[in-house]
């Protein structure tokens, strides 16, 4: 985005790389993994990544836009198609710090665990194993009505001036807003014209410099718009106006009923609950950036991931504290209570975090991740709502084997098996990010992870019935 920022002039119509928001927006047994969390992918992996979170029941949304702009905050403007007249009561601002919870909470996670003395084999590890199984104003109001555009609203929350916008006709649109120093692409047009068509206003938004002054802000902070809509979407179109190649954007979708999935786009689930060899730790972000351009390819550029489904009370490992009540109600989950949050507690195990209370219950948190650009969605995204409340989450896993000295059978048969075991590590590493299995295989070498060596399999012992009548 910031090549499209530069490319804009002096005043930016921003987008939130996407052109948000419309309409809105825009096993099934617990899973009890038990592992340690070591690593995350969260948004910081992806540059200029947008973030859109969406609370919606029924037909009440409230939609939050993170804005990733760095620059002159003069230059900053945003421009976003809304289905209705916005009050200033509807807009609100929130800190970035929210946003940020929220995406460490639903990232994609690294896992390890350490596998015990094969002599001494544990029922909980099996147990474990198995549940893992899963899933300004007079002047420019009249030069506003000249072009068939009108002011329907007009106020400031926080650092922005707002203004609310309908019209006739998206050529005096554009026009106008070039005049008030909105520098619209020429190809925005026939976009802008497609809103107004569906009876859609415009949410414009600028920074006023003032009032961010006596704020003592030095960044842009998200914004938040409260409304009613028929329709469950999110319009992209826009923002692959100027654009001159694929964004990223990660939706979080909080709702009562349960997984929020795209219907004119293919949802499809990241690659999950695999092992991978012990060298990603130190590489797990380019390892999860690769797959996930791996996974786009295969896709044909044309799919939405899902890259976690959770109901809100628990997780499982944690790669961060589950959201408070307060943190809640401020993203506007609007049907929660009004008594005090829960408090999260840490159970005996230390990434296992669950809430104790039923309060957020029925607040349930969708991740989802798309990578789009102008030819391969051409459609603004829609959604709906399921009754799928299967737990899910990208999450991938580190086995180190046992290190200490064992006798029994079962120990040599574990070590026989572990170059096997190393192999399958490394060819599903490389399918997933297409690395050469050459180095996969020698940097597994170094790490503790041989594919030669190891003591041959016992050979069973003799059945306790054979010799007793000298056959």
């Amino acid at each position: 985005m910031k090549r499209y920022l530069n490319q804009l002039g002096s005043i930016v119509v921003r987008v939130l790389g996407v052109a948000m928001v419309s309409g809105l927006l825009f096993a099934t047994q617990a899973q009890a993994f038990c592992g340690f969390y070591v690593a995350k992918a969260d948004t910081k992996l992806f540059n200029e990544a947008s973030k859109v979170v969406v609370v919606r029941d029924e037909h009440k949304t409230v939609v939050t836009m993170a804005s990733d702009y760095q620059g002159d905050a003069k230059e900053f403007a945003m421009v976003v198609p809304v289905p209705a007249v916005l009050k200033k009561g509807q807009v609100h601002i929130t800190n970035n710090a929210l946003i940020d919870h929220l995406d460490a909470y639903t990232a994609p996670r690294l896992v390890e665990y350490h596998d015990s003395d094969p002599c001494r084999p544990r029922m909980m590890h099996k147990m474990a194993r198995s549940s893992m199984m899963m899933e300004s104003s007079a002047p420019m109001a009249d030069s506003a009505q000249a072009h068939g555009v009108k002011i329907e609203e007009e106020f400031t929350v926080g650092e922005y001036d707002i203004l609310i916008l309908s019209a006739k006709e998206s050529s005096g649109l554009q026009t106008w807003l070039d005049q008030q120093g909105y520098k619209v692409p020429e190809k925005a047009r026939k976009v802008l014209g497609s809103y107004l068509k569906q009876g859609m206003k415009f949410f414009v938004a600028k920074v006023n410099i003032k009032q961010q002054e006596k704020l003592g802000l030095t960044y842009l902070r998200p914004i938040q718009m409260a409304f009613e809509s028929e329709k469950f979407m999110l319009p992209i179109r826009l923002g692959t106006v100027n654009s001159k190649g694929s964004q990223d954007m990660f939706v979080f979708a909080l709702t009562k009923q349960g997984r929020v999935e795209t219907t004119n786009y293919r949802t499809v689930k990241i690659p999950s609950n695999m092992d991978l060899p012990l060298f990603i730790k130190k590489d797990f972000d380019q390892f999860y950036k690769d797959m996930f351009n791996v996974q786009v390819k295969k896709e044909n550029n044309r799919a939405v991931f899902l890259e976690y489904a959770w109901n809100m009370n628990a997780c499982d490992p944690c790669a961060a504290d589950p959201l408070s009540h307060a943190q809640l109600k401020e993203l506007g989950v609007f049907w929660l209570n009004q008594q005090s949050g829960p408090v999260p507690r840490q159970d005996s195990q230390p990434n296992l975090r669950r809430i104790r209370s039923s309060l957020a219950a029925n607040v349930y948190v969708t991740r989802l991740h798309v990578r789009y650009d102008a030819k391969n969605f051409p459609e603004d995204l829609m959604f709906q709502t399921t009754n799928n409340k299967r737990n899910y989450q990208g999450r991938y896993v580190m086995r180190h084997p046992w290190k200490g000295k064992s006798s029994c059978s079962m120990a040599e048969d574990y070590f026989a098996r572990l170059p096997q075991r190393f192999e399958k590590e490394a060819q599903r590493l490389v399918g997933l990010t297409d690395w050469s299995y050459k180095d996969v295989r020698a940097r597994m070498e170094t790490t503790g992870q041989p594919f030669k060596g190891a003591a041959k399999p016992s050979k069973p012992s003799a059945p306790w019935w054979k010799g007793i009548w000298n056959d």
